[in-house]
């Protein structure tokens, strides 16, 4: 069976949403950013102040393409894999890409308090979450389904992803 790839802004709900995802249909579940984590040894703030975003962006195609290889997945990709029309072709050719989406003020709420999202750790993070969301945009927009998580639970977007994922089997 294809790979389910949850793509999305930070806070959408990717990880949450594909645990649960995974436990329903018996799949494994694989978080890019943990991968990353697991690989470097160190945490993701770590990797982006110590070696910066584009070693970063390079162990993350690295794993994206590994990930790939593997059957029967679902994977929470990290806000900014998609933005790479390789990173989206190797998504598009293993498996199925559902965006998790929410809005802005709704993200901010989500990461208010954590630190561990490096691109967030700014004076004005408001203001970072539209500059990020409008050059992304784009790239989730080649998602194959879209899902706004604003206002959902766990459950009820695990339900929504579930029922497209069974229709799309009928196509």
């Amino acid at each position: 069976m294809k790979n389910i790839y949850l793509v999305g802004f930070m806070a959408t709900g990717k990880t949450s949403v594909g645990k649960e995802l995974a436990r329903r249909l018996r799949r494994e579940f694989f978080d890019l950013d943990d991968l990353i984590e697991q690989r470097e040894n160190k945490r993701i703030v770590d990797i982006f102040r110590e070696k910066g975003e584009p070693y970063f962006r390079k162990l993350e195609k690295e794993i994206i393409q590994e990930t790939s290889l593997k059957k029967n997945l679902v994977v929470g990709c990290g806000g900014g894999a998609v933005a790479s029309e390789e990173n989206l072709t190797i998504f598009k050719k293993s498996g199925l890409v559902i965006c998790l989406a929410a809005e802005i003020d709704t993200i901010l709420e989500r990461t208010k308090n954590n630190t561990q999202r490096p691109l967030l750790n700014v004076k004005h993070p408001k203001e970072q979450i539209k500059e990020l969301l409008t050059k992304r945009e784009p790239f989730y927009k080649q998602a194959d389904y879209r899902i706004d998580t604003t206002g959902l639970s766990v459950k009820e977007v695990a339900d929504k992803v579930t029922a497209i994922i069974n229709k799309d089997k009928t196509k």
